[in-house]
């Protein structure tokens, strides 16, 4: 498993809001229980909000406070992945601004004790690349709303999926899509940046038992 698939992994696990202790994260992904202890680390520094320390487990809390605001996850999504598109921007002067206002952001957001800091809406490694996702989401929102078909390919597959798409979650600074793949029959949940091709189908679909986002989330629970 590369890194960076284990780091998600990890993240859908403490998204649970439970306590999870290294040695468990550590026999289930079949890594030494320090390999765990690095990955809280690059975890935190990259901007997942990692709570716990070695020896009592760990979770991720699921909002951040801004004084004197409270903001909600999708709140804070919106600033998140705004900042990041306009930070990427063509226009130097537009880029500079999402810049200036992260630092600003920066300034004001609570600090936790022994955590590193890390630039709000500017993912660190190993999550720099998330930003690819980006490109494919007004596509799978549209399809979302419109109940369209999707053919998407993965990157390092050859394999085309047929699916119908459920859902679009956000964690960590990674954003995952949920769908019903026709192709393997089964529910999937792909990380968005790994989506190398996304097509619109001409065919629509409606709900089928055992096969809507209310499914998905009974088979979680």
């Amino acid at each position: 498993m590369k890194r960076s698939d284990r780091l998600y992994a990890l993240m859908r696990r403490l998204k649970d809001g439970h306590l999870h202790t290294a040695e468990a994260m550590a026999q289930d992904l079949g890594v030494s229980i320090r390999t765990i202890y690095r990955d809280m680390d690059t975890l935190a520094t990259s901007g997942v909000p990692v709570e716990g320390a070695r020896g009592s487990g760990y979770t991720a809390r699921a909002m951040i406070t801004l004084p004197p605001l409270n903001l909600t996850h999708k709140e804070l999504e919106a600033l998140h992945i705004g900042l990041a598109a306009v930070g990427e921007a063509d226009t130097d002067d537009l880029a500079q601004a999402a810049r200036a206002l992260a630092d600003k952001i920066d300034a004001v957001l609570p600090e936790d004790a022994g955590a590193p800091s890390a630039r709000f809406g500017f993912a660190t490694y190993p999550f720099a690349e998330a930003a690819q996702g980006f490109r494919h989401m007004p596509a799978f929102r549209k399809a979302i709303r419109a109940r369209q078909k999707l053919r998407l390919q993965l990157e390092d597959e050859t394999t085309m999926h047929t699916v119908r798409p459920l859902h679009l979650d956000y964690w960590g600074r990674i954003w995952t899509c949920v769908v019903w793949d026709e192709t393997d029959e089964a529910f999937a949940t792909f990380r968005m940046d790994r989506v190398a091709d996304l097509t619109p189908l001409p065919g629509l679909f409606v709900d089928e038992a055992g096969k809507t986002l209310r499914d998905f989330h009974a088979l979680q629970s």
